[in-house]
């Protein structure tokens, strides 16, 4: 894509900090670090997001995403991380192409935060939902 800023990337037009690169993946240090350590993943060849990227790439990604993260836990002496992908604005994506946050995380941050609502779903209409999600999978 044209204006893609991660094609962008991916061909060399804007610098980056590349901490990992094959021939479907690129990783790279996130210009706005969320936390020490923020690492994009991102799929070489551009799919809009998540659901839209063949299993083969996506597993690729997600591979590259795990070892990222047991080398931050390892290497930056990170407590944990957050492995995750955001798919359409309404969940936060700005960058319409797939890729992955790994987000280290350590003892006190302040930084990343991911909030769920509780109880934003009535709770006795869960069989039912859970029913009309297993019927189309």
């Amino acid at each position: 894509m044209d204006n893609c800023i991660f094609c962008k990337i991916i061909k060399g037009e804007i610098p980056s900090s590349k901490i990992y690169e094959d021939d479907d993946v690129l990783a790279i240090l996130d210009i706005s670090q969320a936390t020490h350590g923020h690492t994009l993943v991102i799929s070489k060849a551009h799919y809009p997001n998540f659901l839209s990227t063949p299993k083969e790439i996506m597993h690729k990604v997600m591979d590259v995403a795990q070892r990222i993260g047991q080398v931050e836990i390892a290497v930056l002496g990170a407590k944990g991380v957050n492995i995750l992908t955001n798919v359409g604005e309404e969940a936060g994506q700005t960058i319409m192409h797939y890729h992955v946050h790994v987000v280290p995380r350590y003892t006190r941050d302040a930084g990343f935060q991911i909030t769920l609502k509780e109880n934003a779903v009535d709770k006795s209409l869960l069989p039912a939902l859970a029913n009309k999600i297993k019927e189309k999978l």
